[in-house]
């Protein structure tokens, strides 16, 4: 299966490069359908230039606090400096985690 999935230009270039390994999203009914195999079409939002990637693992948390506690920010695609919890939570407040639960999803 191939999911289509947006990025901002900074995320985008840093799969790109491969500096970025796991994608975090909230595993909302989009996300849950999603397997160890699929396809991920990566769009840039300002380019829109298409990138895709191969989902080699997929690992369920019940939050964004629990899961970036499990990796390294730089896999993650941020640097040590950045708020990463902050920043995702303006795209997804607690109470979405906290129903849905998220995901790290592990690229090739």
């Amino acid at each position: 299966m191939t999911i289509k999935m947006h990025l901002h230009d900074e995320p985008f270039q840093k799969i790109k490069n491969g500096k970025k390994k796991i994608e975090m999203r909230i595993k909302d009914e989009k996300r849950s359908t999603i397997k160890v195999g699929d396809t991920i079409e990566f769009e840039n939002r300002k380019t829109k230039e298409i990138i895709s990637k191969i989902i080699i693992n997929i690992y369920n948390y019940k939050n964004f606090e629990v899961l970036i506690k499990n990796y390294n920010k730089e896999i993650l695609g941020y640097n040590e400096e950045e708020n990463i919890l902050e920043e995702l939570e303006i795209y997804y407040p607690r109470e979405e985690q906290e129903k849905f639960g998220v995901v790290a999803i592990e690229l090739e």
